[in-house]
């Protein structure tokens, strides 16, 4: 078996998410990478939710429409999805809550009610009921399950165990799918699974942060959650103020006193940081902002995904000022370039951006840390160039003019020494100033940096190529839609190129990956072609024709790319 997807579904406070990620880490046990995709409306009970964990012999990081089990704790589940339903998948439901009607496809209903009764279990253990009876159908054997509710369900665990069984026995009576799970197949070794935010943590923490500082705003929100909970674990100062505003002031006062602070948020709440933003580029204050996409305007979905964003982070705060912006496409990217977007922040005294979105930042993925980078030789490389570091020589500047427009660095307490910030126009010192002169020179101090910024990122993989390499016709993507243009041009022979760095933009490496292409279809979640028409800035024309959006709040599925590609070649 190559792919397998499983989608479990019910309402709010059934533990979905939960399930799904006990279903990826059956399926991550036997050897398989996973990916997992989580939906839900933005309600704390009720509303339809549901996990879509898809199995591969392959690395993936995208879903696919057809699912080969559904798994129904209520009726709605199986309305809402039995359109994905093949002609050999197999319905495993709550037969307290669900009728299946003669049409359906092969399935079978476990006395969930009668077996939590008889065993005097609480409600919330009916997943480890059902997916006991999962197991069985699917050709998982009992010590696999049992090895994994033993580790990541701590809490009454010979409950768990009991209910499991019972289903795991009652599915006995039924036969298993014809695509059963190999438990043959093994890789050399079983990858963690984990989120694009939870790596975007681990990345960061990595390269040194020292505070978080975070309101929460879906679907940013569980990196503050992460934080807090393995503060004390890094030495971490985590911090939830009342408002967005207070916490991007916050880190600047983190950043003021040398320690390496990071802030997180989604559209609306960085519309309040804005402020605080342009402060940062007129301090030379360093400051890393996550920065999770969702549907807007407004407070649009807060609960559903976009790729919106890009336009207004380029261009937020008044004036102008450089500011470092990477996209990650997977939680391998999310670790690498959220250690590398907090080294550049303090190398080169700019606000950097970790532009992610829901997809990214909430779906699971198999990680393997060798295949991220490695952060540790790229800490150290840094550590001999930056942060500058003053001499202790002289008076103090806190903005000294040089060449790479980066001053020496230095936090109080100083001896005999002020340290001053200023968020007015100021001389070298930090002192206020008007005069004319003073303005043009912090101008072109600023833009200095943002040249040997752009300088600088020249050794790192700013843009990647995948797929058919000879191919004249590419996809042009950033961010979550990596891994379904990977797969998409895998089918189709095609080309695929991935934007990672978005500012300084890296169109001299974008120009040669193009080398050879005859025609350029993006591919992105929004509904004007938001990298299209910022590569249209630096000479690189897309024509309307040839972009394929997708702005519903939903990411594209393989299948869905695939048909939208198909037409648009035809």
């Amino acid at each position: 078996m190559d792919n397998f997807s499983t989608l479990i579904g019910g309402i709010a406070g059934d533990g979905i998410n939960e399930a799904g990620l006990t279903v990826a880490r059956l399926f991550s046990r036997l050897g398989y990478h996973i990916y997992m995709y989580y939906d839900y409306p933005s309600l704390i009970r009720g509303g339809h939710n549901f996990s879509l964990v898809r199995a591969s012999r392959q690395k993936i990081a995208a879903h696919m429409d057809q699912i080969d089990v559904l798994i129904a704790l209520n009726q709605e589940t199986v309305e809402t999805h039995k359109s994905r339903l093949k002609d050999s998948s197999f319905v495993i439901y709550d037969a307290d809550k669900v009728k299946l009607d003669d049409t359906m496809h092969r399935g079978f209903g476990l006395t969930i009610t009668q077996i939590l009764k008889e065993a005097t279990a609480p409600a919330v253990m009916k997943n480890s009921c059902i997916i006991g009876g999962y197991c069985k159908v699917v050709g998982i054997d009992w010590p696999i399950l049992e090895d994994v509710l033993k580790k990541h369900i701590p809490k009454m665990q010979e409950l768990n165990m009991q209910v499991a069984r019972q289903g795991y026995d009652q599915a006995v009576q039924f036969c298993r799918i014809d695509r059963s799970a190999d438990s043959h197949f093994k890789k050399q070794t079983e990858e963690p699974i984990i989120t694009g935010n939870q790596a975007i943590s681990l990345g960061l923490i990595k390269a040194g942060l020292g505070a978080y500082v975070a309101y929460p705003m879906t679907p940013s929100s569980s990196v503050l959650d992460f934080m807090a909970r393995y503060a004390q674990d890094f030495g971490l100062k985590v911090i939830h103020p009342e408002s967005e505003i207070a916490v991007m002031l916050m880190a600047q006062g983190f950043a003021y006193a040398g320690v390496k602070a990071a802030v997180g948020t989604s559209g609306g709440g960085f519309c309040l940081m804005t402020e605080g933003l342009s402060l940062a580029g007129m301090a030379e204050m360093p400051v890393v902002v996550v920065m999770a996409q969702r549907t807007g305007p407004s407070t649009g979905l807060p609960t559903y995904t976009a790729q919106s964003d890009l336009h207004f982070v380029l261009n937020a705060g008044q004036g102008e000022f450089p500011r470092f912006i990477v996209a990650p496409g997977d939680a391998e990217e999310a670790y690498y370039w959220a250690g590398v977007a907090l080294n550049l922040a303090w190398k080169f005294q700019v606000p950097a951006f970790i532009l992610t979105d829901k997809i990214v930042s909430e779906s699971q993925y198999s990680f393997d840390i060798d295949n991220a980078g490695d952060l540790t030789s790229e800490r150290k490389e840094q550590a001999s160039q930056a942060p500058l570091l003053w001499d202790g020589q002289g008076e103090y500047k806190r903005y000294r003019y040089t060449d790479t427009g980066v001053s020496p660095l230095a936090f109080p307490p100083q001896k005999g020494q002020v340290i001053k910030t200023d968020s007015y126009t100021h001389d070298e010192s930090g002192i206020t100033s008007e005069d004319p002169q003073i303005t043009r020179e912090t101008c072109d101090k600023r833009q200095r940096k943002g040249q040997f910024l752009a300088a600088d990122l020249e050794r790192y993989e700013t843009v990647k190529v995948f797929g058919n390499e000879k191919s004249k016709i590419a996809l042009l993507c950033w961010g979550s839609n990596k891994g379904v243009c990977m797969e998409a041009a895998l089918k189709l022979g095609l080309r695929v190129i991935h934007v990672l760095v978005l500012s300084p933009f890296p169109e001299r490496k974008l120009k040669s990956a193009l080398q050879g292409v005859e025609r350029v279809i993006a591919v992105e979640c929004n509904s004007t072609g938001q990298l299209a028409r910022l590569a249209g800035f630096h000479g690189i024309k897309i024509q309307a024709q040839d972009r394929i959006l997708r702005y519903d709040g939903r990411p594209f599925s393989v299948e869905d790319l695939l048909a939208q590609l198909g037409r648009a070649l035809a």
